[in-house]
């Protein structure tokens, strides 16, 4: 197996004789990568199923009960307002606050017991966003750092895959997750691997009629003349510098590399141009900052990244009482006008818009959040936190379609069959991107772990 060190370095081990260690070398200069070759190490024992991933995290947690489980023959205080519909799969139901994912059912896979039994917004977020619990359990306005720094799912991802094309290997947006009191959930980023293996948060509002990303955005007086004219001067310092007393190395960060890179690539920034998009595609996700989130994630997937994320933002026209998916108040009313529609219609013309251009089969697609809602309204008719069990829709790359993966108890409150805890979820995610599992990382003080203690799910794999 590849075992991976903080930092970019790579090292080989369980059996890599030396010669295939020169092997490595010769290959690299042949310009095949270490990824590459892990790749076709792997695949006798793991199939990629998917090139490319796309998670859509819905913040907030969604009650499973309004959304993909729901229980019809429950007391009113537990179904909700909202009975099931049906699906173009036989005996496959949702809420009918879904009607277009309905009829895509075909496309998709349901996990109806998924549980990190975490009511924390940030400890279960993180649980859910790095395949590991928080130490401790039940921590809310948690902040990154040890012992809570295991890296996510895209470091994990631009570890192995390295990046292409200008652009970094994985991507968050619009913007980074974070609680009322504006601590920032731990879980987000490369953690313990380091700052090179980061994915890269882009902030911006894709809805905006001049939707613009700051690393795109040269000023005023900055024309790529002038850009290429700054590279040099930097170079000239740089040569300067390493010739003088302190001996500074002549080389530059990749962190630098790479922002040159990208401001000087037209391919680059012509990913993150939505306007080059028709207006009835555009409409078709919704003009809305999920909707064009994610259309963004589709053209950044085409442009070379091999995994989006995409963030359920949190505007400040939110209510701090019941923001983004966080429905404790009026519940009913939060999902009918302001949650429900504009998912149903982002994530069925991502699925749509996918299959159309033939890349539904190599992108795996991740309807995740940190967890569900109580089985029984409060006192306020909204629901609050609960981590026991909760549902995750998986379609594309490497996931049978038309099919549901475990259940909850009557009143969708515990695990009945099927229990997928959120290491399983990041094995089977990792099994389709064709990464082993069962791959090492070593954390700062050089332990061995593997990138998941979960097993993927075998019976939803293509």
């Amino acid at each position: 197996m590849f075992s991976l060190r903080s930092g970019r370095s790579v090292r080989l081990c369980d059996g890599w004789s030396r010669r295939e260690l020169l092997r490595v070398g010769g290959l690299a200069a042949l310009g095949l990568s270490l990824p590459q070759l892990w790749h076709g190490r792997a695949s006798g024992k793991v199939a990629v199923r998917a090139k490319n991933c796309i998670i859509l995290f819905l913040t907030g947690g969604p009650p499973q009960h309004s959304t993909w489980d729901p229980k019809p023959e429950a007391p009113a205080e537990v179904r909700g307002e909202f009975g099931p519909i049906a699906t173009n799969v036989p005996g496959i139901q949702i809420s009918c606050l879904f009607p277009r994912l309905a009829s895509q059912a075909d496309k998709w896979c349901l996990l109806r017991a998924v549980s990190t039994t975490d009511n924390a917004h940030s400890s279960s977020g993180y649980y859910m966003l790095t395949g590991v619990p928080h130490q401790p359990m039940e921590v809310e306005n948690a902040n990154p750092g040890a012992p809570n720094d295991w890296p996510n799912i895209g470091a994990i991802v631009r570890q192995t895959r390295g990046d292409r094309n200008g652009l970094p290997a994985a991507v968050r947006l619009p913007m980074h997750i974070f609680n009322t009191d504006q601590s920032v959930w731990p879980g987000q980023d490369a953690g313990f691997l380091g700052r090179a293996a980061d994915p890269w948060l882009f902030r911006c509002h894709p809805n905006h009629p001049q939707m613009a990303i700051a690393e795109f955005t040269l000023p005023a007086d900055v024309d790529l003349v002038r850009l290429q004219h700054r590279q040099d001067l930097l170079r000239r310092l740089d040569r300067h510098l390493a010739e003088g007393p302190k001996g500074m190395p002549e080389r530059w960060t990749p962190q630098q590399v790479q922002a040159f890179d990208l401001l000087s690539s037209p391919r680059a920034r012509a990913a993150f141009d939505l306007s080059r998009e028709s207006p009835k595609l555009r409409d078709s996700y919704g003009r809305t900052h999920f909707g064009q989130s994610c259309l963004l994630a589709r053209r950044l997937i085409e442009a070379g990244v091999s995994l989006v994320h995409v963030n359920w933002y949190r505007g400040p026209e939110e209510p701090d009482d019941a923001p983004v998916w966080d429905t404790h108040v009026q519940e009913s009313t939060r999902l009918k006008n302001a949650l429900a529609p504009v998912a149903d219609q982002a994530v069925s013309a991502l699925l749509s818009d996918l299959a159309d251009r033939g890349l539904l089969e190599e992108t795996l697609v991740a309807v995740l959040a940190e967890f569900g809602r109580t089985p029984r309204f409060n006192g306020r008719t909204g629901r609050d936190h609960w981590g026991a069990v909760f549902s995750v829709l998986l379609a594309g790359g490497g996931i049978r379609g038309g099919t549901v993966y475990g259940a909850s108890d009557k009143h969708g409150a515990y695990p009945q069959e099927g229990r997928v805890l959120p290491p399983d979820l990041h094995a089977t995610i990792y099994t389709c991107l064709g990464i082993d599992p069962t791959t090492e990382l070593h954390d700062a003080q050089g332990r061995p772990f593997p990138i998941s203690r979960g097993e993927p799910i075998r019976s939803i794999l293509t």
